[in-house]
């Protein structure tokens, strides 16, 4: 007899469902944030990013000058704070306690696990670099989430999450 077979057959062991079946059933009266939800909140967002890039730019750009350094140096040391400050936001928003960024918030949905709870920043991460191949093919992983059961998009499918209304 193999460990497995011994593993299987023990009668003490936890009782076997379906994949995802306790996920499902903790989720069962939950209604999922539709697509023209999440796209107003995600033009929110875009928002929200334009005006901080654009203080922190700024900010960046003066101090430059102030300093006479190069503008080159001074636009690419603004452009690498602004991709850490738009690779940061969605991760560290989902993944507060809030579990919703200032989009989400204001449209009433959040960001969970397939279970319900709050992800975790990694999750959230994983998540944030999943967009680029919803994105890729002419956005096509994101007009996903008006077709899915769950309104899911590719990245969320990836990563293993859900929008749902909070």
């Amino acid at each position: 007899m193999s460990f497995v077979d011994d593993v299987e057959s023990n009668p003490y062991a936890a009782p076997k469902g379906a994949p995802g079946a306790l996920g499902n059933i903790a989720l069962a009266n939950v209604e999922y944030a539709g697509f023209w939800v999440r796209f107003v909140a995600v033009v929110i967002d875009g928002i929200v990013l334009f005006v901080l890039n654009l203080i922190v730019s700024f900010a960046i750009i003066f101090a430059g000058v102030a300093m006479k350094m190069d503008p080159v140096i001074a636009w690419l040391i603004s452009c690498f704070f602004s991709a850490i400050i738009q690779i940061g936001y969605f991760p560290l928003m989902h993944s507060a306690e809030r579990q919703a960024t200032y989009g989400k918030l204001a449209m009433g949905i959040k960001v969970t696990d397939l279970r319900g709870r709050r992800i975790t920043f990694g999750r959230a991460l994983g998540r944030e670099f999943a967009k680029f191949l919803s994105a890729i093919i002419f956005l096509i992983g994101y007009i996903m989430a008006a077709f899915t059961e769950r309104k899911q998009t590719l990245h969320d499918m990836i990563a293993g999450t859900l929008v749902i209304k909070a």
